[in-house]
């Protein structure tokens, strides 16, 4: 994906302007629907209860006869009924009415559209057959449904059923482009999430706040700074350029990116904070070392009148090094153990554990018996992983390659037919780096990049320059299996 180039990174952020803060639609859908209806609200019955017992199916029914006589704000005053009466409204429901909404002029439904959307959000509903039915038998569809239904899809996984919607529509605006950035996000597919960004722009369509969340999000998980600081100026240019969530999203994607100093920017220069705001960066500045600069502001969030929570504790104690030891601790002692080739300090704290280990600290424990070489203690770590994590091919493969590395071809070959038996597959290695705003992946063996001549002709610069340096090169994990 290439984005616009952007400059190098800055010793400080621009200062923003602010920007005001957005309302509750939902909640002024609900006061403006009942104000209008008030009057009628009293003569409203519930019909069909004696050929429906099931109150949703006869609430549903209700809607729907006033949504077919075209009367959308008795139809509306009946769903704010049903929500008062603790009935959980289902996919029909909300359908009838977005299909109802799609009859009537944008200004007139657009905002109660927005709030079923945000409703079906809530409940996560799933998007199902009967659902999708009722979609493709609207006679007018309008922005909300199909938007609804693209949401719906993301949120379940079925990427392809949500771009064939998305495909189909005749208009899309910035939701319909953030449901599927945020699906794509939320489901850690964040390079899409990033091409799809790319095409957004293209396209011509402006994001909203949402969409930036959604994509400095992306840039945090992939490690893609550059991304990052192109976003951020972007940000810059938008009414939305004050928003907490999004100052809260660039604090956090540069403290994960190591840029400590522009995280504390982003957040010296917020206008508004949250408690989110204080604990996010109380624990970035632990996390790295900065001690006072995390009890400094532990201080100054309670001097602002917030009240302390377990974050914020956790934050301050971090700064002390005063937690109490989690599994996470035990797994650093393990792997530095491990590392020293002291297997037997290693298995030590294994025993001694409060906890059962995970399968991150046996498999760290397994690695170094590869690199000592010790087949018996591979064999007893493999036999707990094998009960943690069934499915997880590294630790098979690790195992198979040291018993390839002894010459026992027997062990190697068991262990490869019983991957094959529980269906195992092993997942291809790859690494990625990021150059001129452009993400490279490069597979394990892969030679479809086409500078491949270029990158293979510098690594075997490289490898020979590390061997007349006194590097020996170890073959030993080069897979050899039987292919049975």
């Amino acid at each position: 994906m290439i984005l616009p180039p952007f400059k190098a990174i800055p010793t400080q952020l621009p200062h923003p302007p602010k920007s005001p803060s957005p309302n509750s639609l939902l909640n002024q859908t609900h006061s403006t629907f009942s104000t209008t209806n008030s009057n009628t609200n009293q003569s409203l019955s519930l019909r069909h209860t004696t050929k429906y017992t099931d109150p949703i199916v006869a609430w549903t029914t209700s809607i729907a006869d006033y949504c077919k006589s075209g009367h959308l704000v008795k139809a509306a005053s009946k769903f704010v009924q049903m929500r008062e009466a603790a009935i959980e409204p289902n996919h029909i429901t909300f359908i009838t009415l977005l299909s109802a909404c799609a009859h009537y002029p944008a200004r007139t439904n657009f905002s109660f559209g927005t709030a079923i959307h945000a409703h079906v959000r809530k409940l996560g509903l799933d998007i199902n057959d009967s659902a999708r039915l009722a979609f493709d038998q609207m006679g007018v569809r309008n922005l909300v449904s199909w938007n609804m239904m693209i949401d719906g899809y993301m949120r379940n996984g079925r990427f392809e059923d949500a771009l064939q919607v998305f495909d189909g529509m005749p208009v899309k605006n910035a939701i319909s482009w953030t449901a599927l950035i945020g699906g794509f996000v939320k489901k850690d597919y964040h390079e899409e999430a990033l091409e799809c960004f790319r095409e957004m722009q293209l396209s011509g369509v402006a994001p909203d706040y949402v969409t930036v969340i959604a994509v400095i999000a992306a840039c945090a998980n992939l490690g893609t700074l550059g991304l990052g600081l192109w976003v951020h100026r972007l940000v810059m240019t938008q009414d939305f350029r004050n928003n907490v969530k999004v100052s809260n999203s660039l604090r956090d994607m540069y403290s994960r990116c190591g840029c400590i100093e522009l995280a504390r920017q982003v957040f010296d220069r917020m206008p508004q904070r949250t408690l989110v705001s204080w604990n996010s960066i109380i624990v970035d500045f632990a996390a790295n070392g900065l001690a006072d600069e995390a009890l400094n502001n532990f201080n100054s969030m309670q001097e602002e009148g917030f009240k302390l929570d377990g974050v914020s504790y956790t934050g301050a104690l971090m700064a002390f090094r005063r937690i109490l030891p989690r599994i996470e601790h035990y797994g650093c002692l393990v792997d530095l153990y491990s590392r020293a080739g002291r297997l037997e300090e290693a298995l030590n704290v294994l025993k001694n554990m409060p906890m059962k280990p995970n399968e991150v600290i046996l498999g760290s424990l397994l690695a170094a018996c590869r690199t000592q070489g010790n087949i018996s203690l591979a064999e007893n770590v493999m036999n707990y992983l094998i009960e943690l994590d069934p499915g997880g091919d590294s630790n098979y493969v690790l195992l198979s390659n040291m018993y390839a590395a002894v010459g026992k071809w027997d062990g190697a070959n068991k262990v490869r037919r019983r991957m094959k038996k529980r269906g195992i597959q092993k997942k291809p290695g790859f690494s990625s780096i990021e150059i001129d705003s452009s993400i490279h992946k490069f597979v394990s063996g892969d030679k479809s990049h086409e500078e491949k001549d270029h990158i293979y002709a510098a690594l075997e610069l490289m490898s020979f320059e590390l061997q007349i340096c006194g590097y020996i090169p170890d073959f030993s994990g080069k897979e050899s299996y039987e292919d049975d």
